[in-house]
């Protein structure tokens, strides 16, 4: 109850204000998306764009959009990966050179190309400008009861544990980080997050 009482007292970025900058962003960026689609559809069979069920505040299920950086499962350069062991510990599974990811997919996966389409969860609602990052279905299937705080929230583009090392950090420190932006919510924190997000997109960093 505690916990929820100090969330409810602290507000970020204004939403209205949040999907304007969206909205501008989807504008500004067309020629990437554009281009971007091209390259992954001349590489790879399948829809340059998919859908994929994520969770977001307190258990919402919605459609999440992303550039497809993968080989379709039945394209002939897809490996099932089931029997593979995860290089990071914690039920939300990584693989540091996923052998499913296409050549275009690893170029827009380093540089958070791929999670522009999310832009448009932002306009609809579905997400926020900064947050913790929606997490798979299976993955909160697996969530102790620390790990489901994740969830007071809506889920974010970016968020704290994405400037604090991205696919570097452990499930744990990840859990950690998205708590504790959650308790110390404000306008200046998003904003520090917010251009904190820059160079670490621009650089690549714990990008796989």
């Amino acid at each position: 109850m505690n916990f929820q009482n100090e969330i409810n007292k602290q507000t970020g970025l204004p939403i209205l204000l949040q999907k304007i900058v969206a909205v501008m962003m989807i504008l500004l960026l067309s020629p990437v998306f554009i281009l971007t689609s091209i390259f992954i559809r001349l590489e790879s069979q399948g829809a340059a764009i998919y859908s994929q069920i994520r969770v977001g505040e307190r258990g919402r299920r919605f459609k999440i959009y992303k550039f497809r950086s993968m080989y379709m499962p039945d394209d002939p350069k897809y490996v099932d990966i089931n029997l593979i062991k995860s290089d990071r510990e914690g039920v939300c599974k990584k693989l540091f050179r996923d052998p499913r990811v296409s050549r275009v997919g690893r170029m827009i996966r380093k540089y958070s190309i791929d999670e522009l389409p999310q832009l448009i969860n932002v306009v609809k609602g579905d997400m926020v400008l900064i947050g913790p990052r929606p997490a798979l279905t299976q993955e909160t299937d697996q969530y102790d009861y620390k790990s489901m705080s994740r969830l007071e929230t809506q889920p974010g583009l970016t968020g704290l544990w994405q400037v604090s090392g991205r696919a570097d950090t452990t499930f744990e420190e990840q859990v950690d980080l998205d708590i504790r932006y959650i308790k110390e919510k404000s306008l200046l924190t998003d904003l520090k997050i917010l251009f904190a997000t820059i160079p670490v997109v621009v650089f690549g960093r714990g990008a796989y």
